[in-house]
């Protein structure tokens, strides 16, 4: 980081401010020039989740949308941190019986719900594991769609040299406007490629992706689709008490949004054409909500419905284990003209 991060989000107890979450966000309009920011706006780090959306434009751009008859549902799918809910594994098997795999293809791994609440049930319920449940079963079905549909050989499909990667990672330049050398090459969580590039080049992204006229022919259309879907479908980002899910049927076509893991957060808004990238320094996933909201606040994007219908998330209640609420976190920081 070339700057030093500000405190974005405060957690309160009992009257004190307890814990300080420090940060960096970047505010770009559709031609990515800089306009709000606060931190370092050129923080280089990784998108992990937050690129999925970009991912799943691959999906539609190559074809495979259209040749296996993918619904919105499954688009939507495909961009999301799901929590593996019925209706998660419901869609990704979908996905899969219509490209003709098991879901042992899936190299995505057998992790629990990463909504602890849900894990818990499924555990008590004594689930079976499967790579249905991972929160990125989504993303891997489509990047095997795209696989099947091309020709490309399914065996080794997250590796950063496949050929399914690298149209991904062209994909992402494209869209970001970061040079395909510039854009760091990690292994996320999942084991598939995790892209590292500065917070402003992941606004413009969301920019495009939101309203997408200035991109290549076949790459707006894939926008134009895979936002659609996300707005469509919104229970498919997240799932219950999902933040991705509430703010994307609160938005209702406005934006796209897309949370990933480390405390990044990608909003594109529509009219104004903006992009929004945040990242919390310390990773904490808790203070991503409230740093989101306060940005569409300052920025004039919600409407007093939009404030009453997503106050949980502006202001996150502090609880002690009774249940009580003892506090808050809450975004505290202002944007300075870029």
């Amino acid at each position: 980081m070339t700057a030093t991060p500000e405190v974005l989000v405060t957690v309160t107890r009992s009257g004190r401010v307890e814990c300080r979450h420090r940060g960096s966000v970047a505010v770009v309009d559709g031609g990515g020039r800089l306009v709000r920011e606060i931190g370092d706006p050129g923080t280089v780090t990784y998108m992990r989740s937050a690129a999925k959306p970009i991912q799943a434009l691959a999906v539609v751009a190559s074809g495979a949308a259209d040749r296996f008859a993918f619904t919105d549902e499954e688009l939507a799918v495909m961009c999301a941190s799901h929590y593996g809910e019925p209706d998660h594994r419901r869609v990704v098997a979908s996905i899969l019986t219509k490209v003709g795999l098991e879901p042992s293809a899936l190299h995505c791994g057998t992790p629990p719900s990463i909504r602890a609440e849900i894990a818990l049930a499924q555990a008590r319920a004594g689930e079976a594991q499967t790579p249905l449940v991972s929160d990125c079963s989504g993303k891997h079905a489509g990047i095997l769609a795209v696989c099947i549909h091309r020709g490309f050989p399914v065996a080794g499909y997250h590796r950063p040299d496949h050929p399914v990667q690298r149209m991904i990672r062209n994909i992402l330049a494209a869209v970001s406007g970061e040079p395909e050398a510039s854009i760091g090459v990690g292994v996320d969580g999942c084991s598939v490629p995790v892209f590292a590039l500065p917070l402003r080049q992941m606004a413009r992204a969301y920019a495009r992706l939101a309203e997408p006229s200035g991109l290549p022919p076949e790459l707006a259309a894939a926008a134009r689709r895979i936002a659609g879907a996300m707005t469509a479908h919104p229970f498919m980002l997240a799932g219950t008490g999902g933040f991705c899910t509430a703010l994307a049927a609160a938005g209702g076509g406005r934006w796209v949004n897309k949370l990933g893991a480390e405390g990044v957060y990608c909003l594109g808004v529509k009219e104004p054409n903006l992009g929004i990238a945040l990242k919390i320094e310390d990773g904490a996933l808790r203070a991503v909500p409230p740093a989101a909201m306060r940005a569409l606040a300052l920025l004039g994007l919600l409407s007093p419905e939009d404030v009453a219908a997503l106050a949980e998330f502006a202001a996150v209640p502090n609880r002690n284990d009774l249940g009580e609420i003892v506090g808050e976190l809450s975004g505290v920081f202002s944007l300075t003209v870029g």
